[in-house]
Parts: C-alpha cells; sequence; structure tokens
C-alpha cells in the first residue's frame, strides 16, 4: 500500500515547524556557530542520514533526494559548516518528501511485517497498543534517545488521527512516523546537558547526547543498540565504560565508514564532481575515470591505514593501490579486470609513481580543465596536508601569460611561471606553491605521466622547505618525512570530530592529539580513539567562549 499524498498546507507546516524550532532554539542565533552555547546543534550531514536511515530501518529502505549542500569553510572542512544552524525552505521540502517516502516504505506491504513488528486487531482503524509499541521501540533510535512520556502519547495520538482520517491503520502510523523524521530532534544532533557531580556549577553532556557524539564521529551514523543501552546505564560517565564502547567501535569495519568520509572532506573531493576537462586534450578523460579517481584513493586510504593498521606517513610513499580498467588506460598499467571491478595494484620500486600525490584524484582535481597547475598543486599540499594558508591572489592579477600554453618561446609550465614571478605581486604566494607543484609537471592536467610539454623537457626539480627533491617520488618521500604532515592530520581529525572549526581554546587539546599520534606510531585508528576517550571530545562550550581559529 501507499501513503495518501500529504498536501502542500500540511507540507508548509512541517517545514514550518522545523524553521520555527531553530529559531527558537538555545544558540540558534543567526550565523552563529551552534557550538558557542552551551546547548550546541549540528546538522546531519547527508551520508549521516542516509547511514541513520539504513541502520535504523534496514538497506533496503530507500533514501531518493537532496539536501542544502554544506559550505566548506576558509581553510576548513565541510563537516564544520554542520554547527551553522540553517534550513533553506527548499530544504524543508525536501525533508518532508524523503520523510514521507521512507515512513511510506517502512508500513508497506513488503515491509511492514518485518519493521513495524506487530499486527493491527485490524486494519482499517487505529490500534494504540501496537503504534505505541513501534514508536516507543523506532523512537528511541530515530531520536537517539528514550521518547519522554508526553512525546510518545503524541506521536500514539498523531498515529491514531491519521487512521481514523484516512481509515488505515498503516496510513496513520506512517504519518507519526514522518512527523519523527521530520523532528530537529532527527536532522540535528543537539546536544542535551545536565548538571556535573563532579564539577559543581558546570554541566555535561548527558549519556544519549555523548553517544551521538560518539558514533557520528567514529560510525559517520546513529548509535547502535549497544551503545544506547551502555548510555542507559550510564556507563559513558565512566572512563572504564567509554573506553569499551570506543574500543568496541575502533574495532568495527564501521570505522571505515567514518575514515572515508573524513578523507573525502579533507582532501576536498567534493570539487570532483562538477570537474571538467577539454575533451580534445584529454579525450580519456571519460565518465568512468571521473567516477573512479576519488574511489582509488579512498580505497587505498581504508586499506593502508585502516584494514592493515599502517604509519599513516606511508600513504604518501606506498606503492599500494587500486585499479579499475578506466583507470588503467590512464595510468598506463597492464590492468583488465572486468568493467566496473576494483583490483589492487602493487606498482613497481621504480614506478615514477608513489602514494597519494600521483593518483588523478589529487593530479587531476587541482589542475586547470586544460594544462596543469603547480601552483594549485602546490597550494593543495600547503594548505590540505600541511595546514599552511596560502594567501588568496590579488583581485587584478592578469593570468593570460600563464594561461597560453602555445607560447612558442614559454614552452613549459616552468618557463611561463618564471616570467610571472617576475611581478612582485605575485612573487610572494607563488614561492610557497610553486617549488612544490613544480615536482609533480610530469603528470598532466588528467595526472597522464609525460616527460616533456609543447616539445621541450620538464624539469621536476623543486624544494619543500627548504629540502630540495626532484621529481614526485622524492616529493612524496619529502612530505612523508615532513614534522607537519602528521600534526595537520591530527589537527584535521580533531576538527572532524567536534564538526565545528578549532577555537583557540581547542589548540592546546590538538597538539595533544598530534602527540598521542606520535606516541601510536601515527595509527589512524589510534588517533580516532585518542580523540573519542579524551575529556575536551565532550567538552559543553559555554556561550562567548572562545571563537574560532
Amino acid at each position: 500500500m501507499r501513503c495518501p499524498a500529504v498536501g502542500p498546507d500540511r507540507r508548509f507546516a512541517l517545514c514550518a515547524g522545523i524553521i520555527t524550532w531553530l529559531a527558537l532554539a538555545p544558540g540558534a542565533a543567526a550565523a552563529q556557530p551552534a557550538g558557542d552555547d552551551a546547548t550546541a546543534m549540528r546538522r546531519l550531514t547527508e551520508e549521516q542520514y542516509r547511514n541513520a536511515v539504513a541502520d535504523i530501518f534496514g538497506p533496503d529502505i530507500q533514501v531518493a533526494g537532496r539536501m542544502d549542500p554544506l559550505v566548506r569553510l576558509p581553510h576548513g572542512l565541510q563537516t564544520s559548516g554542520v554547527s551553522a544552524i540553517s534550513v533553506s525552505p527548499a530544504g524543508c521540502e525536501h525533508y518532508t518528501q524523503m520523510a514521507r517516502a521512507i515512513a511510506g516504505q517502512v508500513v508497506d506491504d513488503a515491509h511492514r511485517a518485518t519493521l513495524v513488528g506487530c499486527r493491527p486487531a485490524a486494519e482499517d482503524r487505529a490500534d494504540d497498543a501496537c503504534a505505541r509499541a513501534f514508536l516507543e521501540r523506532v523512537g528511541r533510535l530515530v531520536f537517539r534517545r528514550p521518547l519522554e512520556p508526553a512525546e510518545l502519547e503524541r506521536q500514539v495520538g498523531a498515529a491514531r488521527e491519521g487512521a481514523r482520517l484516512s481509515g488505515s491503520f498503516y496510513t496513520g502510523l506512517a504519518l507519526s512516523l514522518e512527523t519523527m523524521l521530520v523532528s530537529p530532534h532527527f536532522l540535528f544532533d543537539i546536544d542535551v546537558t545536565e548538571p556535573d557531580p563532579e564539577r559543581p556549577g558546570e554541566l555535561r553532556l548527558d549519556a544519549y547526547s555523548k553517544a551521538a557524539r560518539l558514533s557520528f564521529f567514529l560510525w559517520d551514523t546513529t548509535p547502535d543498540a549497544l551503545l544506547l543501552e551502555a548510555a542507559a546505564r550510564g556507563d559513558l560517565h565512566t572512563a572504564e565504560g567509554l573506553a569499551r564502547q570506543v574500543d568496541r567501535m575502533v574495532a568495527s569495519p564501521r570505522l571505515e565508514a567514518s575514515v572515508r568520509t573524513f578523507f573525502f572532506d579533507m582532501l576536498g573531493f567534493e570539487r570532483i564532481e562538477d570537474l571538467a576537462k577539454d575533451a580534445v586534450l584529454y579525450p580519456q578523460f571519460v565518465r568512468d575515470v571521473k567516477a573512479d579517481m576519488p574511489e582509488q584513493t579512498l580505497r587505498t586510504i581504508v586499506e593502508l591505514l585502516v584494514r592493515e593498521n599502517r604509519d599513516y606517513r606511508e600513504l604518501f610513499t606506498s606503492r599500494t593501490t587500486f585499479m579499475t580498467r578506466a583507470l588503467a588506460q590512464v595510468y598506463a598499467l597492464p590492468v583488465r579486470p572486468g568493467r566496473h571491478a576494483w583490483v589492487r595494484y602493487e606498482l613497481p620500486e621504480d614506478s615514477r609513481r608513489a602514494g597519494l600525490l600521483t593518483q588523478m584524484s589529487f593530479l587531476a582535481a587541482f589542475s586547470h580543465d586544460g594544462r596543469s597547475s603547480p601552483t594549485l598543486r602546490g597550494q593543495a599540499l600547503r594548505e590540505l596536508l600541511l595546514c599552511q594558508p596560502v594567501p588568496d591572489p590579488p583581485a587584478n592579477v592578469d593570468f593570460s601569460l600563464l594561461e597560453d600554453t602555445d607560447n612558442t618561446e614559454l614552452r613549459t609550465a616552468r618557463d611561463r611561471l618564471k616570467v610571472h614571478r617576475e611581478n612582485p605581486v605575485c612573487a610572494g604566494c607563488h614561492r610557497i606553491t610553486d617549488p612544490i607543484g613544480l615536482t609533480l609537471e610530469n603528470f598532466d592536467g588528467v595526472g597522464a605521466y609525460r616527460t616533456t610539454e609543447n616539445g621541450a623537457a620538464i624539469d621536476v626539480s623543486g624544494t619543500l622547505d627548504g629540502t630540495e627533491v626532484s621529481g614526485p617520488v622524492e616529493l612524496a618521500a619529502a612530505v612523508s618525512r615532513h614534522p607537519a604532515t602528521p600534526r595537520c592530520l591530527a589537527r584535521r581529525v580533531s576538527e572532524y570530530a567536534l564538526r565545528r572549526p578549532l577555537a583557540n581554546a581547542d589548540l592546546v587539546w590538538a597538539a595533544e592529539m598530534a602527540s598521542r599520534f606520535a606516541a601510536e606510531e601515527y595509527r589512524v585508528p589510534a588517533l580516532f580513539g585518542a580523540i573519542a576517550t579524551s575529556g575536551a571530545f565532550f567538552e559543553v562550550r559555554r556561550a562567548g567562549q572562545d571563537g574560532a581559529n
């Protein structure tokens, strides 16, 4: 069966309810990060929303629709944007459409026996007992805490009224579930605080808020039954109980989902969705190649850093990667799996490629549509991997010389950049980026290997903070040895864990996490675990506390 359509008036009311709730919620002042108030709120990302629906109702329940996009903050993560409370009217409409579709599937003929868990006395009328049993059980998962008695009765009443108006128990139940799925208690991770018995006058997160914070960080999804049970027992308020849950979660394969989400964000892979290349210059850059680029890197990251638990720095030097038929054509490798199949591939020791910096997800993403870009690549390495911001170029800079790749006197990017740097306005920033990016010039605008540009030999010598390097393999080794490389990762994971920009008050903690990371021999699962068991991870921030750094 299908639920009857929810009319535009009701959809408007649901959206208006969300917007009003957000406007009245503590910490919801316009343009203020929610972390600046004792009651913080963070919008679920699209991935977290989809993961939560799958975990609550099962993978058969389809989620169709898109959410308001997150905005990447300057020199930060997209994930940090969830701390700004905002939902557009269109976003509200999408939420209601998705909620209706999900609720309709949960109670349809194919799923009701499994997901509802009880049968009404009659399908053409309300059954409060069956509705209450379902809504109490599912509500605990949807709201990530037990429903208050008054909340449960409101939901049962909504199911009863829906059944009366529609003449169907299941339609009424779906309408009640829909209201839960558009509630801010589902769409947002809301910190609930309580007096801290160990620190008079101070607040702490309640156990269910701690459970949610753990689960969204370590698994990128809603808490599972075991974590909610630990919260109910008060285990998460003890060091031993917290450590047991964190150890369990870090050891779970589900950690891979959060590690993938983090690195997708840290490496700026959202830019690949809109990436375009000149089809005449790069005919090999086809749809399958574009789709496989980020997946290659994410598979490599999970394999090396999670499943094999290797030193993070090996990500830059390892010869291990994954290949598809489409990628192998660009990489010029003798790999011929099925069209969409992935195979693990070990590059030979004398390969011109090693690690992340020589993969297409980095090389093609930080190039222009018709040429490579030493500047973009150098800037990306500085900002994303070393946490060293590069100033924006002046608004009136003339880039025509750099774009003239047909210039017979300036045939290589190095030649063109040398002349461009004669402009003193440009020289400062280019000194920061170009000596790095020029070492990657053996790779064209999509990441294919080359030795010449316009018939001229390519010089791939360069420097990284005083270390002379020649070519991509030496650059990769230099990055792996750079002291800022693991420190930057620890800082980025700390920001990802808090889901807001780091404040000045957080910097000492982030430095402590970097030290813990080093003590654990730069193992990423250990870093996630160290952050999740640190006191600062659960700290309640007061209004007016130190602002973002």
